[in-house]
C-alpha cells in the first residue's frame, strides 16, 4: 500500500482529522440561556472570584495545546507551520484516543523563539498543558526552559517523551541481557533535542532524588562529526553543556570508534550509518535502538545477524517499536489530573518505569509494549499523578 497516497485521500475526504463537538445540546431558549447569555455570567463571575474554579467550570483542565513551528517535523525537516498541521492533528487524535484529552494544534507562523514564547504565554489561560512539538534544537530548549513558570505543564515531547520511552525500553532490555544500566557504556548518536534529552536522563542530569537515580556507567554522545569532546571548537551551547554529563574520559574519534566495547547504541540520527562490523565491535550481548525514521541506522535483521540481542526501531512494522505514543498521553493525563504546574524529573522516571512494568516478562523481541496497547496510558497516568503529588516541585509557582 502507498500510505502517502492513501493518507492524502483520507485527509481530503474528512477535511482533516479532528473537530470540536459540543457536550451539551441546545434545543430550547432555556438551554441557550444556560450555556450562553444570561446564565453564563454565573461561571464567569465564579472564576473571577476564585481562579482555580476554571478547572471545574471550563475545558482548561482537560485541554492541551500542541504548539509547533514546523521546523523539525519527523522525517520531513523544516516544512513550516501549514504543512505541519496534519501531524499536529494526528497527535491531537492520539491524545483523545489514548487519554481522553482534548488537544488542539497551534501551528505558529514564526521560527523566532521569543515570538513563540510570547504566543504560548498569551494563549495559556485556556489550556491545562502545552505540548511543544517538532521545534528544532537549540530553540526547542530555549522555548521550553522559558515557559517552566507558566503555571501549567510545558513539555517538549520530542525531547522528554522520546527519552522516557527509550529509558523504559532500556530498563527491560537490561533485564534480557542481564546487565544493569549502571554498568553500561552507552552511545547516543544524534545531538538534537531527542539525543540530548536521552543522554541527560541516562546520566540523571535532571538531579532526580538519589533513590530514583538511574545512571549509566558511561554515556558517549556523537553528532555528524563524531564524538563530542571538550577539545572541539564547533559545538553549540547545548552540545557544550553535554560535556558535563558525557564522555568522562574525553575520548575523541568517529562514531565507529565510539562503538568499540559499547553495551548500547541509541540512534536518533540518520539511516544506514552502522554496519555489521560496528555491531560486532560492541561488547557482549549488545543492545541496539536504531530509531531513525523511516530508515533505521541499521536494519534489525543485520543487527541480529551481527550479534545484537535486543533491537528496537521507530517503525510500526517491526518488533520493539519505541514510540512516543506510549508516553505523552499518560504523562499529560497524570499531570492534568494532579493539576501539576510542571513535569518534573520524578514524574518522568515514574512514567518510564510504568511503561516498562507493562511487560511482565521481557524478552528479545518484546522489551516495550506495542504502541496500540491502550492500557499503557492509564498506568502511566496513575504513576505520574502519584509522583506529582509526592513531588513538591510539581506545584511550586514562581
Amino acid at each position: 500500500m502507498d500510505y502517502n497516497l492513501e493518507s492524502i485521500k483520507l485527509h481530503a475526504k474528512h477535511k482533516g482529522k479532528i473537530q470540536v463537538t459540543p457536550k451539551i445540546e441546545v434545543r430550547s431558549k432555556e438551554d441557550l440561556s444556560m450555556v450562553y447569555s444570561p446564565g453564563v455570567a454565573g461561571p464567569c463571575l465564579e472564576i473571577e472570584k476564585n481562579p482555580e474554579a476554571v478547572y471545574d467550570l471550563t475545558i482548561k483542565g482537560n485541554t492541551v495545546a500542541i504548539v509547533s513551528d514546523g521546523s523539525a517535523v519527523l522525517g520531513l525537516g523544516n516544512i513550516g507551520p501549514l504543512a505541519a498541521i496534519p501531524v499536529m492533528e494526528g497527535k491531537a487524535m492520539l491524545f483523545k484516543r489514548f487519554a481522553g484529552i482534548d488537544a488542539f494544534p497551534i501551528c505558529v507562523d514564526s521560527q523566532d523563539a521569543d515570538k513563540i514564547i510570547e504566543t504560548v504565554k498569551m494563549i495559556a489561560p485556556v489550556f491545562g498543558g502545552v505540548n511543544l512539538e517538532d521545534i528544532s534544537a537549540p530553540r526547542s530548549f530555549i522555548i521550553e526552559n522559558a515557559l517552566q513558570d507558566l503555571g501549567i505543564p510545558v513539555f517538549h515531547d520530542d525531547q522528554h517523551g522520546t527519552a522516557i520511552v527509550v529509558l523504559a525500553a532500556l530498563i527491560n532490555a537490561s533485564k534480557v541481557v542481564k546487565k544493569p544500566i549502571r554498568e553500561m557504556r552507552i552511545i547516543v548518536n544524534g545531538a538534537g533535542a531527542a539525543g540530548i534529552a536521552i543522554a541527560k536522563l541516562l546520566k540523571s542530569a535532571d538531579h532526580v532524588d538519589e533513590e530514583d537515580v538511574i545512571t549509566a556507567k558511561e554515556v558517549i554522545m556523537c553528532d555528524s562529526k563524531g564524538i563530542i569532546h571538550k577539545n572541539r571548537e564547533d559545538l553549540n551551547d547545548a552540545k557544550k553543556e553535554m560535556i558535563q554529563y558525557t564522555n568522562p574520559n574525553n575520548e575523541e574519534g568517529s562514531l565507529k570508534d565510539a562503538m568499540h566495547n559499547a553495551d548500547v547504541f541509541i540512534g536518533v540520527s540518520v539511516g544506514e550509518i552502522l554496519s555489521q562490523v560496528d555491531i560486532r565491535n560492541m561488547a557482549e550481548s549488545p543492545i541496539v535502538f536504531a530509531l531513525a525514521n523511516p530508515t533505521p541506522e541499521i536494519w534489525p535483521g543485520d543487527a541480529y545477524e551481527a550479534g545484537a540481542v535486543v533491537v528496537g526501531t521507530g517503525r510500526s512494522d517491526m518488533p520493539n517499536q519505541i514510540n512516543n505514543v506510549l508516553g505523552f498521553p499518560g504523562i499529560f493525563r497524570g499531570a492534568l489530573d494532579a493539576r501539576a504546574v510542571r513535569i518534573t524529573p520524578k514524574m518522568k522516571l515514574a512514567a518510564a518505569f510504568a511503561i516498562a512494568d507493562c511487560i511482565e516478562y521481557p524478552f528479545s523481541k518484546m522489551v516495550i509494549p506495542p504502541s496500540l496497547n491502550f492500557d499503557v496510558a492509564s498506568k502511566v497516568a496513575a504513576a505520574v499523578k502519584k509522583a506529582a503529588e509526592e513531588d513538591s516541585t510539581a506545584y511550586n509557582k514562581k
